[in-house]
């Protein structure tokens, strides 16, 4: 279904929200080929990579990219007719698998669990140069990085085509949060919002997020708060854990009739720069005119410098991503004015800042030590208590 561009927020990536998601007709014929098609199984980021293609939240992609697109996003950030877009989506086989698929056939897909939950037309298979692809993308040619590690171990040949979703299900652990990108702008219609600012997270909200955010609203008429839930890194705070963090805050520290929370199906490729776009074109997509753009976004270890998440906004035109990105600082808690702040705010030495962060929060956390409040809201820090002696 395409949306309205002229009530919407901002127009989709490419001009028009795309919907893979099959009709009752499409789903009673794929279902009567399923014995009959050759039958894949994605893992779990190749599956959240088909919803968010169907549901278009990566518009403007059909399908899995095709090896012309795959090389112009990986060289130059841009898909072959020349659209922003920076992170490389595609389905990986190894040539065992490759081998017997033909060209302009159907293949079926089925999740980690082999349920059959779509079906791809495969228009091209190709090699790709994986080394070449971390380089470009994650900066890095180390496996120790997780997004690299996936790429060294996915197959050698890259299946292009159309997707099609047979059937868009709840989510089984976050259904009320499952709001997709036709959604989303509706509801953005409904409260009235010009303008909306998206801000990604994979960790529960600390004070430093909390101000930058806050921030954000003061020039916006809604927050659209949307973790991701997608696969993460082992030792990431488990998405459950994270969304009753983000309730919590919702419940006691944020006007309710200013915040929309909605869960964000796509898995982390901690690609850095690379992926701060990627974020940025996602949130245009669910309907967001501004995007959040903070400290090491989307970083992992150090291999991106602090601010480069920023900077790389600098290499499109504004009107070419559409969405504006606010580039914030890093917060702190500034012990000389009782608040939190930024190096543009406070005048305070390096000793009378106390710096916020995931990681440190989870250190203390693991120790049984529960976070000042400077670090995180007393009420969200014992909810991570509990969550973490549970898993302890």
């Amino acid at each position: 279904m395409n949306m309205s561009l002229n009530t919407d927020t901002i127009a989709p990536h490419g001009g028009h929200l795309i919907n893979r998601i099959a009709t009752a007709k499409e789903k009673e014929e794929f279902l009567a080929q399923a014995n009959f098609l050759p039958r894949l199984q994605l893992d779990e980021r190749a599956t959240s990579d088909l919803i968010m293609i169907a549901i278009g939240g990566f518009s403007p992609l059909k399908g899995f990219m095709t090896q012309a697109d795959y090389e112009s996003v990986v060289d130059d950030m841009r898909l072959a007719n020349g659209l922003p877009w920076s992170v490389p989506i595609t389905l990986s086989v190894s040539e065992e698998v490759a081998a017997p698929l033909q060209e302009g056939s159907w293949i079926r897909l089925d999740d980690s669990d082999g349920n059959f939950i779509g079906v791809l037309e495969l228009n091209e298979k190709y090699r790709y140069n994986k080394v070449h692809e971390a380089v470009n993308v994650y900066r890095t040619d180390e496996d120790k990085h997780p997004g690299v590690k996936v790429v060294y171990e996915q197959g050698a040949i890259n299946l292009a085509g159309p997707v099609w979703l047979l059937e868009r299900e709840s989510h089984p652990l976050f259904p009320a949060y499952q709001i997709d990108p036709a959604a989303s702008r509706a509801m953005f219609r409904e409260k009235g919002w010009k303008t909306v600012v998206g801000f990604q997270t994979r960790n529960p909200i600390h004070r430093a997020h909390e101000y930058i955010i806050k921030c954000a609203l003061e020039i916006v008429d809604g927050l659209f708060l949307h973790p991701l839930v997608g696969a993460t890194k082992s030792d990431d705070i488990p998405a459950d854990v994270r969304m009753r963090c983000y309730e919590i805050m919702l419940e006691n520290y944020f006007p309710q009739d200013r915040v929309i929370l909605a869960i964000n199906p796509s898995a982390m490729r901690y690609a850095g720069p690379r992926e701060a776009i990627f974020h940025a074109l996602i949130r245009k997509n669910y309907g967001c005119t501004h995007f959040i753009v903070g400290r090491d976004h989307a970083g992992v270890g150090d291999y991106y410098g602090t601010y480069d998440a920023q900077y790389i906004f600098d290499q499109f035109k504004p009107e070419e991503l559409g969405i504006v990105p606010l580039k914030f600082e890093h917060a702190f808690y500034c012990t000389r004015t009782d608040q939190m702040a930024t190096s543009k705010t406070s005048p305070s030495t390096k000793e009378e800042r106390i710096h916020l962060s995931g990681t440190k929060v989870r250190e203390m956390l693991r120790r049984g030590e529960l976070p000042p409040p400077q670090f995180s809201r007393p009420k969200v820090a014992a909810e991570l208590a509990r969550a973490m002696q549970i898993e302890s």
